[in-house]
């Protein structure tokens, strides 16, 4: 036992002393030790005194939430070269086609987001089509490496499916990839740029943080993606909390056509705050995005949080109604539904 002891005690010093690869003077959110937000690194609540007050509470009882899965058009999906379309699987998993490009962000698949695969937040709603269903894929992006967005079962089988893919994901992930076997990966840093045919990827910041494994708090960044063609621009916020970061986003990419925002997982608010916006904070990105179409994701398929499972939507409504937005400028999607964009000449 004290040999365990002294042994685990060596472990964590060796590993403290280690120097952080990442660190960059130049660059504050690249600290000495570990990643840092640019606007609130305030402490993070407990998550021990959340799951005690989960415990020691009592809510009332939810209703059951049976959400409509709609037949996707795969067919429509497969051949489609023309059109720009936004497909929500469910949570932040969606497929962007565009400009002749397929692209898929935050690839979930699997039925549990967790570490291991016999406990952790279950999928709560079935996958409207699987991997295989999914045309060839030019582009995969990830926003960060917690285990609901960056899923391991998911990357590997996309890439064994279409093994010229492209995967775009943030510093300190690269390696995690290509220890399951996947070849081509890029590690991006914030505002690092990537282009792809005729499509410009920026990896944009966020206020968030990551950790997938003890003492790995922080190794890797988080964030979003910016992702620009000719005449349509499309944002992808990642996990966030609110912060100044979206308005710097705007005013280095510009207007944005079309957004996907989170809009659950946020109560309760004394612990979910700094990490996660409510359907209130959503509304505010989307106006600092200036973003003329936005959709809530981050949703509606795994229980994260405590509010109820079909709130995120209600909710939005409310805080559209209170900023004066038009419904359709800010809504939710079905599982598997297509959405068409229109672009203005």
């Amino acid at each position: 036992m004290k040999l365990s002891m002294v042994l685990f005690i060596g472990l964590f010093v060796l590993m403290g002393c280690q120097s952080f690869r990442y660190y960059d003077p130049q660059k504050p959110y690249r600290g000495k030790t570990q990643f840092y937000n640019n606007y609130d690194n305030s402490p993070k609540a407990s998550f021990w005194k959340w799951q005690l007050e989960r415990w020691t509470s009592s809510k009332p009882a939810e209703p059951p939430f049976e959400p409509e899965i709609i037949k996707t058009d795969l067919g429509y999906l497969q051949q489609n070269s023309q059109d720009i379309t936004l497909t929500w699987v469910g949570h932040s998993t969606a497929l962007l086609q565009l400009r002749g490009l397929n692209i898929l962000i935050d690839p979930v698949f699997s039925e549990r987001v967790s570490p291991v695969s016999f406990m952790g937040p279950k999928r709560l709603v079935g996958l409207p089509f699987t991997i295989k269903d999914l045309p060839k894929i030019d582009v995969v992006v990830v926003s960060h490496s917690h285990y609901d967005h960056l899923d391991l079962p998911s990357l590997r089988e996309l890439g064994k499916k279409d093994p010229e893919v492209l995967f775009l994901v943030p510093l300190g992930d690269a390696e995690l990839l290509q220890s399951e076997g996947i070849p081509h990966v890029q590690e991006l840093d914030w505002w690092d740029e990537v282009k792809v045919q005729n499509l410009s990827f920026v990896f944009t910041p966020a206020q968030h943080w990551t950790q997938r494994w003890l003492f790995q708090r922080n190794q890797s960044l988080w964030g979003g993606w910016s992702i620009k063609t000719d005449g349509f621009h499309f944002v992808y916020t990642g996990d966030t909390g609110y912060s100044k970061d979206f308005a710097d986003i705007h005013a280095r990419r510009g207007d944005v056509d079309l957004a996907m925002i989170p809009v659950g997982a946020y109560e309760p608010r004394w612990f979910m705050g700094l990490q996660h916006v409510d359907p209130d904070g959503a509304v505010q990105i989307h106006q600092d995005l200036r973003s003329k179409h936005s959709i809530g994701v981050h949703w509606g398929t795994f229980r994260l949080s405590d509010e109820p499972m079909a709130e995120p939507p209600v909710e939005l409504g409310r805080a559209r109604k209170k900023a004066g937005l038009e419904d359709g400028a800010f809504h939710v999607m079905k599982h598997g539904e297509i959405l068409k964009i229109e672009v203005k000449k």
